[in-house]
């Protein structure tokens, strides 16, 4: 019997694992994010992840799925994953103890998730308007 790696010799099991599932709308024309969103997740955990499939789907879905399941979904969180955060996501899934660098550094809203918490949705901050204003101001200038 060939097997390649990672491949279970189970009767029903034809799955590798772990498997992370990206699922995008092609009438969006999300294939491209798709595939950046993959090319991120195999170059931060070369040797952890089995594998990464991207599955075409329609409805403006883009949902993302470790081994069966669903850890982000872009219409129940109103917008992309910010990769740092899926890499969070993923990471506490398959190697809860393990460094991510830059990506566990606080700066830009997210903390690591663990799972049973949930994400708090992120707040504009009352001067981000103002700041922004003052520097355009500043750049005519």
């Amino acid at each position: 019997m060939n097997e390649t790696p990672h491949e279970s010799s189970a009767p029903n099991s034809d799955r590798r694992s772990p498997r992370v599932e990206i699922e995008y709308c092609t009438m969006c024309r999300w294939l491209l994010r798709a595939g950046w969103t993959a090319q991120e997740l195999l170059t931060t955990f070369p040797t952890e992840l089995a594998e990464v499939a991207l599955v075409p789907g329609t409805g403006g879905t883009f949902d993302v799925r470790l081994d069966g399941e669903l850890i982000y979904s872009r219409k129940a969180a109103g917008g992309f994953p910010e990769l740092k955060h899926l890499k969070q996501l993923v990471r506490d899934r398959i190697d809860p103890e393990r460094d991510l660098g830059h990506s566990d550094r606080d700066g830009d809203g997210y903390q690591a998730a663990r799972p049973g918490n949930e994400q708090p949705p992120l707040e504009r901050q009352s001067g981000d308007v103002e700041q922004s204003e003052q520097v355009q101001q500043n750049q005519q200038q």
